[in-house]
């Protein structure tokens, strides 16, 4: 992935090294070690999101705040992945901004933030082993950039333009957030069966794979970051996440009742299906008869 030398977000706090701890406030109520721990063992085995799990736990809502702050400071000019990173979150501003302008709309930029370990969020306690998240709540994307050695190790999954399609994803809830989709999804769960909310979820996430193929698609176009083995390395990535893949990894066998982010096949074909036409209304996961 061709990288170097371009803008740098000026959107990223750095955490690491702080302690984060677990004081975080989910929906007014404080969240224990052991409530974090259920939540985390519930994703790993189910194919839940821990922040889903915290949130039913706790029976709170994205709109929280917590009670213990963590100061930022800005990443060494020397660290080649944090370069990396902002340069990618720079990358999805530009895109996302001409997007929205050329619908007539303004382009909210997130932050990004750097941490070890744990961090505070407006989503509750946020863990390095929740991999990244996005928190709609402040509007922050979170990653723990060990994350990326766990793709290689765990996953196999290796390469920059993979570790981009990380971040654009990420993006990507942010873009829902603001079209004000995410709300909606999360008012129609409440409404609805387990079942039928998981497989909202699942339409949610692919929307977010199809945006960050569109993010790549226009990238491409105005900047030429592709390389040869770039799209086949997100690929991999996507198919490395699916739902089906992460429980037969977990557990043996799927329970698709369960599946929160679409299967390998669904997250490739909807990643291929942003790269492949650049429009955002080529997304609409939800009106989709076949994901």
């Amino acid at each position: 992935m061709r990288w170097e030398g371009n803008r740098e977000s000026e959107n990223i706090e750095d955490r690491r090294g702080n302690a984060g701890g677990y004081g975080g406030m989910l929906g007014g109520r404080s969240i224990g070690l052991g409530t974090v721990a259920i939540a985390l063992v519930a994703s790993y085995f189910l194919g839940v999101s821990p922040m889903t799990v915290l949130s039913l736990l706790t029976g709170g809502s994205s709109g929280t705040s917590v009670s213990q702050q963590t100061s930022a400071q800005q990443p060494s000019a020397s660290d080649q992945m944090t370069r990396f990173v902002s340069t990618v979150l720079a990358d999805t501003e530009d895109t996302w901004t001409a997007i929205f302008s050329q619908q007539g709309g303004t382009y909210v930029k997130p932050r990004l933030v750097l941490f070890s370990g744990s961090t505070p969020t407006a989503c509750g306690a946020g863990q390095s082993a929740m991999g990244p998240f996005y928190c709609p709540g402040d509007q922050r994307i979170y990653i723990d950039l060990s994350f990326y050695r766990l793709m290689q190790q765990r996953f196999n999954v290796s390469g920059e333009f993979a570790q981009a399609y990380v971040i654009a994803h990420e993006v990507g809830h942010h873009v829902q957030h603001l079209m004000g989709i995410t709300d909606k999804v999360h008012a129609a769960r409440r409404s609805t069966s387990e079942a039928q909310g998981n497989a909202l979820s699942v339409r949610l996430e692919l929307q977010a794979d199809c945006f960050a193929g569109v993010w790549a698609h226009h990238a491409n176009r105005a900047r030429n970051i592709l390389e040869a083995g770039d799209v086949e390395s997100a690929l991999n990535a996507a198919s490395a996440i699916g739902d089906d893949a992460l429980q037969r990894q977990a557990q043996g066998h799927v329970v698709p009742d369960s599946f929160t982010h679409g299967t390998s096949a669904q997250r490739v074909r909807w990643f291929t299906q942003g790269i492949k036409s650049g429009q955002v209304t080529a997304c609409n996961t939800f009106d989709a008869k076949q994901l």
